[in-house]
């Protein structure tokens, strides 16, 4: 009778397993790699940090709150300064044609983890080399971590040397992704540290099978996922830069998921019963960066006349087709703290005129405007939107020479201060309004090169700092409403839009949601 029963089991279970199917997403770009701590793009985050790894918390978008995620709970001290996270037992690490782990997660994989970031004594801290590891330096964390270290197997403890309200929220980022110590070691004594970056190992949900830049990458469901297991069988990047093409191959069925679309193609989605749209306001900012290193940038009565030059109505109807609202401030209006006294920068050439007179350049200057080649949900159409701010420039004198660099050359020269302007977008990962300001307005961020505008000020970085030392958030709004006084009246940017973020899906995919910070979750995605 037992075997009888087996067996129908085994005839149930059969057509369920044959429903599962691949899932093919077409993205807009090939990550830098997928060691994420190297790295600060969210094409990079969605390809590693998203799918391969887990962090020890995460973000709740639906509660709006940290969550557990590899620690199944965590204690704080009374003073703030210490930190004790219990790991969920028996996580098991990746296994790949290159890696066979021996035993499962424990506190020596956190402890490397983050080690590895602080100490420059740890042996893979310099493996980063150049790039460094600019989310941990951007966020302070080299200055705020004392010590990580391990209470036992399933447990470490992180003491600060002050206490941050922004501490566990941070943990809840891709660079925070916890590596296996043991991989990490056997790839050190193989003289093999560069295969971190291109043959990661996780405890998430999906396992990375190959890689083709600019083509597509290939993962399998991880079956030691310690989670709910994956619905789909495989995953599948087509990365596909041009938004265009990706509105085509997803009408095809050549993709069940286009990413980052163009406004126009969200429309037009909207109206064709094969395909759905997921949308939500995003917990994005754009905006042109000003290096403030670079004359005559440096002078903010310029870098408010390039502001007050810009019609951004014109370009939000372009390049948005009106789907995104007007940007003020560094985070969207729904962020707490928001300061809603500050107000745009208003349109007027001939106010622009006098401002570059008053700063000493009557006859305007040479510059230079950096942009990306093709569009993402922060910059839709950018060859457009650099022509539409060139022209506005020309008007007043300016003469910019626009400049399309491959997003990964840009991002790296950008990091380094060789710009003049920059288009450049941000998408926090949690709710917390220091997610915008640490990494794009501190000095720390001007050294990991996150800080576009390169604005290295005491005071706003002393607002910035005490904003994070207290919970309180009447005593957090007030340090934050004075530093978006600074940003705005010191013109560090141009911003542009809050935009909304949106995918499209074929009829046949459930289980999908575009997220507000633009992260990924494709775990939980089936495909008919």
């Amino acid at each position: 009778m037992r075997f009888k029963l087996l067996a129908l089991a085994a005839l149930v279970a059969t057509p369920m397993l044959a429903m599962s199917k691949p899932l093919t997403v077409c993205t807009e770009s090939s990550p830098d790699g997928f060691d994420v701590v190297q790295f600060n793009s969210l094409v990079t985050t969605n390809a590693s940090a998203d799918v391969i790894f887990n962090t020890l918390v995460a973000y709740d978008e639906a509660a709006k709150k940290v969550a557990p995620s590899l620690a199944q709970k965590w204690d704080v001290s009374d003073d703030g300064l210490t930190y004790t996270f219990h790991l969920r037992p028996n996580v098991a690490f990746q296994t790949t044609d290159y890696f066979k782990p021996t035993r499962k997660l424990t506190a020596d994989d956190v402890v490397f983890t983050f080690e590895r970031m602080l100490s420059d004594s740890n042996p893979w801290h310099k493996v980063a080399g150049a790039s460094g590891f600019p989310h941990a330096q951007s966020m302070g964390l080299v200055k705020l971590i004392k010590s990580v270290g391990k209470v036992d197997d399933n447990t470490v403890k992180f003491e600060l040397n002050e206490p941050n309200a922004t501490f566990v929220p941070i943990l809840t980022m891709g660079f925070a992704s916890i590596y296996s110590a043991e991989y990490a070691d056997q790839l050190l004594k193989a003289n093999k540290q560069a295969d971190l970056n291109m043959k990661p190992v996780g405890t998430g949900p999906f396992v990375l099978k190959s890689y083709t830049k600019d083509a597509v990458i290939r993962y399998d469901v991880n079956p030691d996922y310690w989670g709910a297991k994956p619905k789909i069988d495989r995953l599948i990047y087509a990365i596909t830069p041009d938004a265009s093409v990706r509105a085509q191959k997803i009408k095809a069925g050549e993709c069940q998921i286009a990413l980052s679309p163009k406004p126009q193609d969200v429309i037009e989605a909207k109206s064709d019963k094969s395909l759905k749209v997921s949308e939500t306001p995003a917990f994005m900012t754009a905006f042109v960066a000003l290096n403030t290193q670079k004359k005559p940038l440096d002078n903010p009565k310029v870098r408010q006349a390039l502001n007050v030059a810009f019609d951004r109505t014109t370009y939000l109807k372009t390049v948005f087709e009106n789907t995104a609202t007007p940007a003020v401030n560094p985070f969207p209006p729904n962020t707490w703290s928001y300061d809603k006294s500050v107000s745009a920068y208003p349109y007027s050439a001939d106010r622009a005129k006098k401002l570059l007179a008053d700063a000493g350049f009557p006859n305007g200057f040479d510059t230079t405007i950096w942009v990306r080649p093709n569009g993402s949900v922060l910059n839709p159409n950018p060859k457009a939107g650099a022509e539409l701010l060139q022209a506005d420039l020309a008007k007043i004198g300016v003469k910019a020479q626009v400049k399309v660099i491959e997003w990964g050359e840009l991002i790296k020269e950008a990091k380094q201060g060789q710009h003049d302007m920059l288009f450049m977008g941000w998408a926090g990962d949690n709710g917390d309004p220091d997610n915008y300001l640490s990494p794009l307005f501190s000095c720390n961020a001007v050294k990991s090169g996150i800080n576009f505008a390169r604005y290295c000020d005491p005071q706003l970085d002393k607002l910035i700092a005490d904003g994070k030392t207290t919970p309180d958030i009447g005593r957090r709004t007030k340090a934050y409403v004075e530093a978006q006084k600074i940003i705005h009246d010191q013109a560090l940017w141009i911003p542009l839009a809050y935009p909304t973020a949106a995918a499209l899906t074929r009829g046949n995919v459930s289980g999908y949601s575009v997220s507000p910070f633009g992260r990924q979750n494709f775990a939980s995605v089936t495909v008919q």
